[in-house]
């Protein structure tokens, strides 16, 4: 079966909206997905388009930039992040010969037939040891921007880079974060970086891995989107009724410390995994489904966080299928919505109580393959006729 092309492709992207609730299909047109690849066993992605435009799913991320998938979402008018990888930092911040040809190369082709919007060079820096590829960062970052704009794209795609929240040395209460002193005086060029070429500042942010750390003091509610007490802001007043929303808040005030308010911030990742080894507290099936609809019906909303309440959250939920050759624990495995059969891990309903009560489901073919069953098509054009 061909799943991206034809009559019938076509009317079950038209349909299956139709299927979603109303805050389902909203939540879908504004949040973003990961799209990892470290499996053996993912659908072609030319189907992968194919789910993702019957879901309404507009931007994706990526952790390369392979051709074979840009190609096969030309013309979708999905939004791209692309990806230069760690090990090539430090060869394009020498070079920027090295930059121009890969921008040439990876991202010219695909333009204007596939939306690439971003660029992210590298991933998790900060989070190593590695204090040559710490200093190769920004320098890299420069090589690309230069070379995008050399290129004529300047106006197309911007320039940024991904980071652990655990780049912050303090997270709570919100007002006081700040990065960390050993790595300031790599932030303070990037954010200056940032503010010059108004890209946006990327955060990978896991609730998870709090609970997971410390169960028995981390509530499980405030990390799931579900009612709670809450916390308070002493400096503030301002009330946190998820960890969320104050880790993004703790990354604004870092940045405000260094003398920045004019940067955005972007959740390049989160998630929860519904699956884990036993001392991976949390990792179940519905907490997966309570973190990820909790957070899809809040970005329905338009909602913001309290210290930038007119500003929408911009998340990309990590990750679309679960990757089956990820290293480390279980849970590294089951982070997907979606297994690779394309069938859901779990239905996500996008009022599990957090927020109004309303519930719909994401998928409505809970335990069913959306690549393999051929019988779902006629079913679909028979409903039309």
């Amino acid at each position: 079966m061909e799943f991206t092309t034809g009559a019938s492709s076509l009317l079950l992207g038209l349909l299956l909206p139709l299927l979603f609730s109303v805050d389902a299909v909203s939540a879908a047109q504004k949040f973003g997905i990961n799209y990892g690849q470290i499996a053996n066993n993912l659908p072609d992605p030319t189907q992968v388009a194919g789910l993702l435009q019957s879901l309404n799913v507009n931007k994706v991320k990526l952790y390369d930039a392979d051709p074979k998938v840009l190609t096969s979402f030309a013309n979708t008018g999905v939004e791209f992040i692309i990806a230069i990888g760690n090990e090539n930092l430090q060869s394009m911040a020498s070079n920027p010969g090295a930059a121009r040809q890969w921008v040439s190369q990876h991202v010219q082709p695909f333009i204007p037939s596939t939306r690439i919007t971003c660029i992210t060079v590298g991933n998790e820096v900060f989070s190593g040891n590695d204090t040559g590829m710490m200093a190769s960062l920004l320098p890299a970052m420069k090589a690309i921007y230069a070379a995008v704009g050399d290129l004529g794209l300047g106006g197309q795609v911007t320039v940024s880079s991904a980071h652990s929240v655990n780049v912050l040395a303090t997270s709570f209460p919100p007002s006081s974060g700040v990065f960390r002193e050993d790595l300031a005086q790599y932030i303070q060029p990037l954010l200056d970086f940032h503010g010059q070429t108004r890209s946006p500042f990327l955060i990978n942010a896991y609730p998870f891995f709090a609970y997971k750390a410390s169960p028995g003091s981390v509530s499980l509610p405030y990390v799931l989107f579900e009612p709670n007490p809450g916390v308070r802001d002493p400096n503030t007043n301002l009330s946190y009724d998820n960890m969320l929303y104050a880790q993004i808040d703790a990354v604004y005030a870092a940045m405000k410390a260094m003398g920045h308010t004019d940067i955005g911030v972007r959740i390049s990742e989160t998630g929860w995994p519904s699956k884990g080894d036993e001392d991976e507290f949390g990792a179940t099936v519905e907490n997966a489904a309570a973190y990820n609809g909790n957070l899809m019906q809040r970005i329905a909303m338009n909602q913001g966080t309290p210290l930038k309440p007119d500003v929408p959250i911009d998340v990309f939920v990590f990750a679309l299928f679960n990757e089956d050759m990820k290293p480390g624990p279980t849970s590294e495995r089951n982070y997907g919505l979606f297994y690779p059969n394309g069938s859901p891990v779990y239905a996500i309903n996008t009022g599990t109580g957090g927020v109004s009560g309303r519930t719909g489901p994401f998928d409505p073919y809970s335990g069913q393959s959306m690549f393999s069953s051929a019988s779902r098509l006629a079913e679909m054009d028979n409903l039309w006729l």
